[in-house]
């Protein structure tokens, strides 16, 4: 793959997450609500409600196809910036580690609030990253330039954890449980930490040129 390509691709890591963000923002404020289980939720609140509820009611189409093309362009993204690493070993590793938000993307995309269990599950995989993060930055740390942000990576690991033990400790998965609390905050908070990285990696991997070297881990 040219370096062109792979540098362009990298930048798909910067474009997923803002397309992501500027659809549940913009959406959050059009929103009149969405029928939930048989259950108006109305009107639609971002500090207590999920951003999946987007993927319900008139809002719906558009936010799912955010979630799906988002997931599509971190994943596309997740492998161009390691591209950018050629001979980085453990890429093809990494790579796919890092691409399984966007996964989760997809499936979230695909089967809504509605289908709990799946939608969950995509959920899940955006978690990876509290173990996916540190080990990355283990091996960013020994790549020349990318030092310091390998050790923000590992740093990433725990904070994505606290935000993720404070997300569940604010969310009840009930239909009276979304409509009160700050469990949409605290979600978003977490979903921004965790995206924040992504155009943190694709940013540095277009900005800087491929490398061309080997890097031992010794």
């Amino acid at each position: 793959m040219s370096e062109q390509i792979t540098r362009w691709a990298a930048l798909a890591a910067v474009a997923g997450p803002v397309l992501m963000t500027v659809a549940w923002l913009g959406l959050g404020f059009v929103s009149p609500g969405y029928n939930l289980w048989g259950t108006l939720v109305a009107p639609y609140s971002p500090i207590s409600q999920p951003i999946s509820g987007l993927g319900l009611g008139q809002t719906g189409p558009y936010m799912n196809s955010a979630f799906v093309i988002s997931g599509l362009l971190i994943v596309v993204g997740a492998y161009g910036a390691f591209e950018r690493l050629p001979n980085l070993r453990f890429r093809h590793v990494l790579a796919p580690l890092l691409a399984l938000p966007g996964l989760g993307s997809i499936i979230d995309g695909l089967f809504t609030f509605q289908s709990f269990l799946m939608h969950f599950a995509g959920f899940a995989l955006a978690l990876t990253t509290v173990a996916t993060f540190p080990v990355t930055g283990f091996f960013l740390r020994r790549v020349p330039g990318w030092r310091g942000f390998g050790t923000a990576l590992i740093a990433a690991g725990p904070a994505t954890l606290v935000l993720a033990a404070l997300y569940f400790a604010t969310f009840t998965p009930t239909v009276q449980g979304i409509q009160t609390g700050v469990a949409g905050v605290t979600e978003r908070v977490l979903v921004v930490e965790i995206e924040s990285w992504y155009v943190a990696l694709g940013w540095l991997a277009f900005r800087r040129p491929a490398r061309a070297s080997t890097y031992a881990f010794s």
